[in-house]
C-alpha cells in the first residue's frame, strides 16, 4: 500500500467519524429519534470521540451528547453513569472555544433535570471548571458557562452555595457589562438563580454592586433582559427589609413602572412581582411604591390582563391593604376593589380566585368604610358562593372564608349583608347576625326595613343552639322589636291566629 493509499485511509476514517457525530448531533435535535439513539448505545460510542485527535469530532461528539442529555432525566443519567463529565471537565481547561461551548452545554443538560444530576456537575469539578471560563475572552464560552452555573444553582440552596464559593457572582456581575445582549440576559439570569434561595446568597450577589448595574438596565429595549433583570431584583427583594430597601435606594422606581406598558406579558409581570417582593415587607415601602404611582399603574395592569400573569399584580393590592387603614383606602380610591372583583369573576383558575379573595379580605378588614367598599361591591354572596362551592379547591374555601369572615366583623352596611341570611352556613351567619345586632339597636330605618325586607320572618326560622353565640344575637335582634311582631312573624304564628279565628264567636 503507497503512502498516498494509506492517507487516504486515514482521511475517510476521519470523514466517517466527522460523518457520524454530524448525523447523531442531527438526529438528537429531534424528539422521536432519541429513544432509537440510546437502544443503538450512541452514548457509548460517543464518549471516546471526545478525545478525538481531530477538534471538530470532538466538538461535534460534546454537542451530541448535549442534546441528548438535554432530552431526558435518564438520558443526563446515562452520560454521568458513563463518566463522561469528568473528561468534558478536563478537557475544558485545554480545547478551543467551540468544544468549551459545547462541554458547557453538555453540563448545563445534564445540570437542568434535577439537583442529584446537578450535584454530579458539581462533584465532577464542572462548577469550577465553567468558573474558569467565565473569564475567557470570548463571550459564547461566556454565556455557556453562566448558563450552566444558573441551571445548576437553581435547584437548591446548597447548589446555589457551590456556585457562590466557585467565586462565580464577581465574574457574573462582570459579564452583565460585557457588551453582548446575550451574556448579559443570560447573567442577570443566573445571578436571579443564586440569589433566590436565601438572605445570605441575596446578600452575596448584593456585595458584589449587582444591583447598580441591574438598576440600569431597566429601560433596556431589549424585552429578554428586562425580564430576567427584573427577575433578579425581585428575588433579592424578598428576603428582607434591607434588601428591598437597597434595591429601593438604586432608584429602581419609578422607572420600573414603565416597564408595566410593555408589550412583552413576562415584563409587566416581573414588574408586578418586584414591587410585590417590595411592598409585603413594611407600611413605608408600600407608600413609597404607592406615591410612587404603582397603585394605579397595577390596577390598570390587571384591566388589561388575563390569566397567571394577573397574580402578583393581585397579591401586590392585598400586601399593600394588610398594611394600614390608609393604604387600604388607597388601594379602594384607585378603584382596586372593582378589578379584583373582575378577578374573582373572570378567572377559573383557583389559585388566582383565591389569590383575590385574599386580597378582597385584606383590604375589608380595617374599617366599616373598608368593609362597605367590599361589601357594596356585590362581593358577599361571590365569596359565599365559592366557599360552599364543592368544586372549589380547599385553598379557595379557606381564603374564602377568611375574607368573608374578616369583611363580615367590620360591615354595617346592612343591605349588603341581608342576602347571606338565606344562603349562608351557621358558621358564616353568626357573624352576619352579630352585624345586625350592633346595628339595628340604634337604628329605625334599618330596624323597619329589616321587616319589610322578610330579614326577621327568616331569623324567626333559623335553628339556633341554646346558649350559642347565634341563638343571642337572634335575642338582642327581637328585643328591638315588640313583642307582638316577633310573635307575628315566627314560625306557625299564622296557625294560631287560624285557630283563634276559628274558636271566636261573633258577638
Amino acid at each position: 500500500m503507497t503512502q498516498r493509499q494509506v492517507l487516504q485511509v486515514f482521511e475517510h476514517y476521519q470523514q466517517s467519524r466527522l460523518q457520524f457525530v454530524q448525523t447523531v448531533a442531527d438526529l438528537a435535535t429531534r424528539p422521536q429519534n432519541i429513544e432509537t439513539l440510546q437502544n443503538a448505545g450512541v452514548m457509548t460510542l460517543l464518549r471516546p470521540l471526545l478525545l478525538d485527535s481531530v477538534p471538530n469530532v470532538q466538538q461535534t461528539a460534546a454537542l451530541a451528547l448535549g442534546r441528548l442529555a438535554n432530552h431526558s432525566d435518564d438520558l443526563a443519567e446515562a452520560v454521568v453513569q458513563g463518566d463522561i463529565l469528568p473528561q468534558l471537565v478536563h478537557s475544558l481547561a485545554s480545547q478551543n472555544r467551540f468544544y468549551k461551548k459545547a462541554a458547557a452545554f453538555v453540563l448545563r443538560a445534564v445540570a437542568k433535570h434535577s439537583p442529584g444530576l446537578a450535584l454530579a456537575v458539581v462533584a465532577c469539578g464542572g462548577v469550577d471548571a465553567l468558573v474558569l471560563s467565565l473569564e475567557e475572552f470570548d463571550p459564547g464560552v461566556k454565556e455557556a458557562a453562566a448558563w450552566a452555573l444558573g441551571y445548576v444553582a437553581r435547584h437548591n440552596e446548597q447548589l446555589s452555595q457551590c456556585v457562590v464559593e466557585a467565586g462565580a457572582v464577581p465574574l457574573l456581575v462582570l459579564c452583565l457589562q460585557e457588551p453582548e445582549m446575550a451574556l448579559k440576559r443570560i447573567s442577570a439570569s443566573a445571578l436571579s438563580d443564586i440569589a433566590k434561595h436565601t438572605t445570605e446568597l441575596a446578600h452575596s450577589v448584593v456585595d458584589n454592586g449587582a444591583i447598580a448595574h441591574l438598576a440600569q438596565m431597566i429601560l433596556n429595549p431589549d424585552a429578554k433582559l428586562k425580564r430576567h433583570v427584573l427577575s433578579a431584583l425581585s428575588q433579592i427583594s424578598k428576603h428582607s427589609v434591607g434588601l428591598a430597601e437597597l434595591v429601593v435606594e438604586a432608584e429602581v422606581f419609578p422607572a420600573a413602572l414603565a416597564c408595566l406598558r410593555d408589550p412583552d406579558d413576562y415584563v409587566k409581570k416581573n414588574v408586578t412581582t418586584l414591587m410585590r417582593e417590595v411592598v409585603k415587607h413594611t407600611p413605608e415601602l408600600a407608600q413609597f411604591i404607592v406615591n410612587c404611582g404603582g397603585m394605579a399603574a397595577v390596577v390598570d395592569y390587571l384591566g388589561d390582563s388575563s390569566g397567571n400573569v394577573r397574580l402578583p399584580g393581585i397579591m401586590m393590592l392585598g400586601y399593600v391593604a394588610a398594611h394600614t387603614e390608609n393604604l387600604a383606602m388607597a388601594v379602594i380610591v384607585a378603584k382596586g376593589v372593582p378589578q379584583l372583583a373582575l378577578c374573582l369573576s373572570e378567572e377559573r383558575e383557583d389559585h388566582m380566585r383565591a389569590a383575590a379573595a385574599w386580597a378582597l379580605g385584606q383590604i375589608g378588614r380595617h374599617t366599616p368604610e373598608h368593609a362597605r367598599a367590599v361589601a357594596a361591591a356585590s362581593l358577599l354572596p361571590a365569596l359565599l358562593q365559592l366557599y360552599l362551592d364543592a368544586n372549589s379547591s380547599e385553598d379557595l374555601q379557606v381564603k374564602c372564608k377568611k375574607a368573608l369572615k374578616s369583611v363580615l366583623q367590620k360591615c354595617t352596611h346592612l343591605p349588603a349583608l341581608e342576602p347571606l341570611l338565606y344562603e349562608a352556613p351557621s358558621n358564616i351567619l353568626k357573624h352576619v347576625l352579630c352585624q345586625f345586632s350592633k346595628v339595628l339597636p340604634h337604628d329605625s330605618k334599618a330596624r323597619r326595613l329589616f321587616v319589610t325586607s322578610g330579614g326577621l320572618k327568616k331569623m324567626q326560622e333559623m335553628d339556633a343552639e341554646p346558649g350559642s353565640a347565634m341563638q343571642e344575637y337572634i335575642m338582642v335582634i327581637n328585643n328591638c322589636y315588640p313583642e307582638e311582631i316577633v310573635r307575628f312573624y315566627s314560625p306557625g304564628y299564622s296557625e294560631v291566629l287560624l285557630e283563634r279565628a276559628e274558636k271566636f264567636l261573633p258577638g
